[in-house]
């Protein structure tokens, strides 16, 4: 490899870099429905068809960014899970690791939570980097399963079961009795999980709570307990410097 050819990647790679992060701040600007290559490459001060060299089109410039969101959290989430403890108490780390995450970019966690873009439809590049944090999650329920740290139900869910076949298929089929349910269950800790960070990113919980943070802790801990985890006490976390809506009180 050239020296010619090194210093074109590395420009190719800094341009690229810049174009992401000018459209991420349209995104706070305009929100992603109103993202364009022309408003970016304006930002830029460059032609518009100077991006179509990097990114053919709009849905390819916001697939990156989605992509981009989708490994940063997960990164996030799985360095705050890395610590030595138990499964309980490492599923709070990551998830408390997802909450912060948000709040310092919540233009960035809307993008890939919040309202569809009408008119894009995310490609197959987005599925693996979108599923680590729940391949991370579930590998703590698992874990916690075989370690005998996770605790049967006292009631089963009724029947019949409510997740389709593909999932259970992807898990390895409906796990035994007691825990026949733990998917199901699984699944509305997931959606506790995003549903609480949003309550609080797009408002909803302002003049409802008295602590964003304690609030949080104690939702996830309801829900981690509803699937059989140990959660223990963990010390308090400073609140993040937010970037957006949704700050706490």
């Amino acid at each position: 490899m050239t020296a010619s050819h090194t210093a074109r990647q590395l420009a190719r790679a800094e341009l690229t870099r810049a174009i992401k992060e000018a459209a991420t701040r349209r995104l706070a600007e305009t929100g992603a429905a109103a993202l364009s290559l022309r408003a970016v490459a304006r930002d830029l001060g460059l032609a518009s068809s100077a991006l179509y060299r990097y990114f053919p089109s709009r849905d390819a410039l916001l697939t990156a960014l989605i992509v981009d969101a989708f490994n940063a959290l997960g990164a996030a989430a799985e360095s705050a899970a890395a610590v030595p403890a138990d499964p309980g108490a490492r599923w709070l780390a990551a998830c408390r690791a997802v909450r912060q995450w948000a709040l310092v970019h919540p233009h960035e966690f809307a993008l890939v939570y919040g309202s569809p873009v009408p008119g894009y439809r995310a490609p197959t590049d987005t599925v693996d980097p979108a599923t680590r944090i729940t391949r991370l999650m579930a590998g703590l329920v698992v874990e916690a399963h075989a370690s005998g740290l996770l605790r049967p139900p006292a009631e089963p869910l009724p029947g019949p079961g409510l997740v389709v076949q593909e999932v259970l298929d992807s898990v390895g089929g409906a796990p035994a009795e007691p825990y026949a349910d733990l998917v199901e269950r699984s699944l509305t800790l997931w959606i506790s999980l995003i549903g609480t960070i949003s309550f609080e990113l797009f408002g909803h919980l302002n003049k409802v709570v008295t602590d964003y943070s304690a609030y949080f802790d104690a939702a996830m801990i309801v829900a981690g307990e509803a699937i059989g985890l140990r959660i223990p006490a963990l010390p308090p976390v400073r609140q993040p410097t937010t970037s957006g809506a949704g700050q706490a009180p």
